[in-house]
This record gives C-alpha cells, structure tokens and sequence, in this order.
C-alpha cells in the first residue's frame, strides 16, 4: 500500500549516488516512523472533530456571525454540504462523483450524505481515502447507522501518493491537508482528477509548520498568556504545565501540521481560488484542545479574555501584521472571479512566507 520510491522526483536511489541512496532509505524509514505514530494516535479516536466549549463560544460569537453567515455558509462542516448542493442544481441528472481525502471516520461524510438524501439528492457516491483501516471500518458503520451505507464508498490509501482513477465533480480536503508531506504531488493528482467545473474544497491549517506561531504572532501571545491564572495554562494534550507558553512544535513525531506554511503557497500555485476565508492566529492558542478544556465556555472572564484575544487577532491580521492560520477555500481548475471578505484578504496577502 506504502510506495517506497517517489516517482515524482525521478532520482531516487540513484546508482551512482550511495549518499543519495542512504538519505533516501532514511527518509523513508522516517516516513514509516511517522505512518505508525499517525496510525496509533487515531486508531482511538472515534471523534477527531471535538473541541472545548470555549471554542464554540468565539466560533458562535465571532467566526459565523462576522465570516461565514454573509456567504450562506454556518460552519465549516456545512460548507461542504452546500457547494455539494449548489453543483447538484447545476447539474441536475448528473451521477456527482465526490472524493473525501483523508476522511478518517467517515462521519462528516455520512452526515452529508444523510443531508443530502434527506434533500432528495441521492445521485451521488462519495469515495471515502484514508490510510488507517480501523477508522474506515468505523466509517463503515457509520454510514450503516445513518442508512447511508450505499452512498459511501471507504477506500484504503495514502494520499501523499494518490493515484485518482477516475474524474471527480466534488474533492473535499476537510482538515488533512496538514498531514500531508507530498503537498505537490497531491495537488496534482487534485488537479488531475479535476475537470473544467469541478470543486475543490477544503477547511484546513495555514499557520506555521507544527502550528507554530510565527515570532510576531508569538510575541502577542506572550503578552496574553501572562494575563492566564496558573490553572489555565495546564497543556490538556501534552499534560504538562506552562508557567511560559512553550512554542511547540507538533510535527517532531508526527504528520500533525507538517507542511502547513506550504499549503497556500502551492494552492496558489495551482489552483484558481473562488472563494477564500481567512480567519484566526492569536485566539487559537487559547481555545483549542491543547488549552481551551481550561476554559469555561459560561465565565464572565473567561468570554472577556476571548473576546479581547480575538479582537487583536482580528486587528493584526487586517494590518497583515500576522497572517491567518485557517481557511474554508472553493478552489478551481480554470480561472474565475473569487469571494473575498475584504478585497486585500487575498491569498497572495495572507502567505507568510519564512524568513
């Protein structure tokens, strides 16, 4: 199933270059390394998409209302299922061929087919990619509870060497193209399975490589985490506490985030964004799983230092002062008109390229 030679690069395991060879054999092991860390961390992971009630709060109070709702759009999850819906009037007697990469579980995906069929659309068929077989089994009976079995196809792979068999109308990406370590020959297998009006759709981590902040982006941290109680600096993931903020770097042993500064680069290499929703650096520290379970989504000091965090996160990053770490994106094939929530939010300007 793992490919042990990258054809896209054309010089591996070269047999004129034995140093070329051992860099290579050690890539490779490190690859292996890393697919076995990825497979132990999830293979218990029934809910991948939880997240502390704090979040909610600011996704209710700030994300939706002031980003999402003006495009028709709820939540990322609903994303999904609308530009499904938009493509199917579109085409209305088309069989719509969608790919989910990455798709762990399943559940996103079956709770978009159910949506669907309850929509009376049920010309479709959803190819469900992940590496992991134990989450694609639990995807399985996911879409058996939901009654959807017939619309969900799971399919074992490796999507840094996807190899797409077919056209696909819909690719969905829903937080996974972090993971990626082959981002290029991705796109382009994307880009191949694309055609003139297909969707490319993805909610994903722009940030820092390991979700890193930046040096200027961390600088403002710091000044808000002198403000945390001693409680609420406790690391819930990593079970340590964090008298400093600790700039950790998530991709040392693992895929978590590990190409992350390179994915709007290459998506503006390769794609024609038609829409781009840029959103959140600072307040994520703070409101993710890692920190935010410290939260109480209901304290009055604990929505006001939200409330506070996000509004010089939304500050900066308007100035450009620090780039946004999160996107919703409808990406294309050809070039179109794109959505942007202020004309220079584009995604040439929210790129932080190292230094």
């Amino acid at each position: 199933m793992l490919k042990t030679i990258r054809k896209s690069l054309g010089k591996l395991f070269n047999s004129d270059s034995g140093k070329d060879a051992g860099k290579e054999a050690k890539k490779e092991a490190e690859y292996q390394s890393r697919i076995a860390s990825e497979l132990e961390n999830f293979n218990d992971c029934t809910n991948v998409h939880e997240l502390p009630e704090i979040f909610h709060y600011w996704s209710n109070k700030h994300l939706a209302p002031k980003k999402f709702h003006q495009l028709e759009i709820t939540d990322p999850e609903q994303f999904f299922s609308l530009y499904v819906q938009k493509f199917q009037h579109a085409h209305p007697d088309q069989m719509i061929q969608i790919v989910s990469l990455g798709s762990g579980n399943c559940d996103m995906e079956a709770r978009l087919a159910r949506k669907l069929l309850d929509q009376n659309i049920s010309t479709f068929i959803i190819d469900c990619i992940d590496i992991n077989e134990t989450m694609l089994e639990r995807g399985r009976v996911h879409a058996a509870e939901r009654g959807v079995e017939d619309y969900i196809n799971p399919v074992v792979g490796d999507f840094n060497h996807w190899e797409p068999a077919k056209s696909y109308d819909i690719v969905m990406a829903n937080q996974c193209l972090h993971h990626v370590v082959e981002l290029e020959i991705l796109f382009a297998s994307i880009k191949q399975a694309m055609h003139a009006e297909s969707h490319f759709l993805t909610s994903d981590m722009i940030g820092r490589n390991g979700h890193q902040r930046w040096p200027e982006a961390l600088e403002l941290v710091k000044e808000f985490w002198e403000e945390l109680p001693e409680p609420y600096r406790y690391n819930q993931l990593l079970k340590r506490q964090e008298a400093q903020y600790i700039n950790h770097d998530c991709s040392e042993h693992s895929f978590e985030g590990i190409r992350a500064q390179d994915i709007l680069p290459l998506l503006t290499e390769t794609f024609h964004f038609e829409l781009f929703i840029p959103f959140a650096n600072l307040v994520t520290v703070f409101i993710d799983r890692p920190f935010g379970h410290n939260f109480d989504a209901k304290g009055e000091w604990d929505r006001d230092f939200i409330d506070r965090v996000h509004a010089r996160d939304e500050e900066a990053i308007l100035a450009g002062d620090i780039k946004p770490t999160q996107m919703l994106a409808v990406l294309r094939k050809e070039s179109v008109e794109p959505i942007l929530l202020r004309p220079h939010l584009t995604p040439e300007f929210c790129i932080r390229r190292p230094d």
